[in-house]
């Protein structure tokens, strides 16, 4: 147990594996699509779950999330998977009830360890209130953990990333860096009380943000994983067809994080994000490691809430009580044709 590497049994860390946003379009275009009332939010949208309507109060969200190994200690690996893939339901406004464990592991992984990611996954799991009721397992030479996820929500209180509005701030619940850090982990660069508290980030839950966030006026959410800050932004702008201005120096970032960056410790994820979501980025005089850092994949990253302005001020003082590295960092505008982002490099 003390000499097993989890991470170097893999390629890619985290949702530095998932496939790109880019990519992803392409392998489902032309699939067919069955109309559905009930059906809220289907494959067909780019959001973080499936929603499907049961009553005018009640309806389930569906997502399902799994990765390789972004830690070497195996229950930390497990906890961050579960966080992550929790963190879609919350992301929806919902909550999640009930999970599956989806894991691979190598023959010869040592059965401690395999028990050691469980546990970690049923311990996140079950302070998220859900339940694990079984799962399915194969064997693989590279390890992978994650979940199926069913949670609830009352459909007339759905948060989707479509809804923002002219006029919304932008707040961010956790900080940026998070892939960066987990490069420089993997290449034994990151001292360990950076690399500490980016796990501590990772294994933290989306729960104390998302009820905060349902106390106010949100129009949409999303939660910022492997497509990073600017591939999730986009996503968010295109599907409600708006603009946004972001300011590139309101967000918490780990620590390090930008000092690596600027060294060029950088995961093959962000450069995929670039290549997404670029073209839609007006990126101004923002310091190009700044830049990476916004197209940084992040796993287990935090919700990105568009609020009804008159309760931005409000909202973002009770969220950093819940999620202390909570800022607002942009707004959103009427889109005019052209890019929809536009950075800038301080207020």
């Amino acid at each position: 147990m003390e000499n097993i590497k989890l991470t170097k049994l893999a390629e890619c860390a985290g949702c530095g594996a998932k496939v790109g946003a880019g990519e992803l379009a392409r392998l489902l275009e032309n699939l067919p699509v069955h109309a559905d009332p009930n059906l809220l939010v289907g494959f067909d949208r780019s959001d973080d779950a499936s929603v499907y309507r049961l009553s005018d109060e009640l309806a389930i969200v569906q997502t399902v999330d799994f990765f390789p190994p972004i830690a070497d200690d195996p229950y930390t690996f497990g906890a961050i998977a579960a966080a992550n893939a929790l963190s879609d339901i919350y992301a929806m406004g919902g909550e999640p009830k009930l999970a599956l464990n989806v894991m691979a592991v190598p023959e010869d992984m040592p059965r401690e360890a395999v028990h050691d990611i469980l546990r970690g996954g049923y311990e996140k799991a079950y302070e998220a209130g859900a339940l694990i009721t079984g799962g399915h397992s194969i064997y693989d030479p590279e390890p992978k953990y994650g979940m199926a996820v069913t949670g609830f929500v009352d459909p007339r209180k759905l948060l989707t990333n479509a809804g923002a509005q002219p006029g919304d701030m932008l707040i961010y619940t956790k900080p940026l860096g998070i892939g960066v850090m987990t490069a420089a982990i993997k290449a034994e660069l990151a001292e360990e009380a950076a690399a500490a508290r980016a796990y501590q980030v990772m294994m933290t839950l989306n729960k104390a943000a998302r009820d905060v966030m349902v106390r106010f006026r949100t129009h949409a959410c999303t939660d910022v994983t492997g497509f990073g800050m600017l591939g999730h932004l986009l996503e968010m702008a295109q599907g409600s067809d708006t603009a946004v201005r972001l300011n590139a120096q309101a967000f918490d970032v780990l620590e390090n994080a930008l000092s690596f960056a600027e060294l060029g410790i950088l995961p093959a994820g962000m450069y995929r994000n670039r290549r997404f979501a670029e073209s839609a980025v007006e990126a101004g005089d923002v310091p190009l490691a700044l830049q990476d850092l916004l197209f940084d994949p992040q796993t287990s990253g935090g919700l990105l809430i568009a609020v009804d302005p008159e309760d931005a001020d409000a909202m973002l003082e009770a969220l950093q009580v819940a999620a202390p590295s909570a800022r607002r960092v942009g707004e959103v505008e009427e889109y005019r044709g052209g890019k929809r982002i536009f950075l800038r490099n301080g207020d």
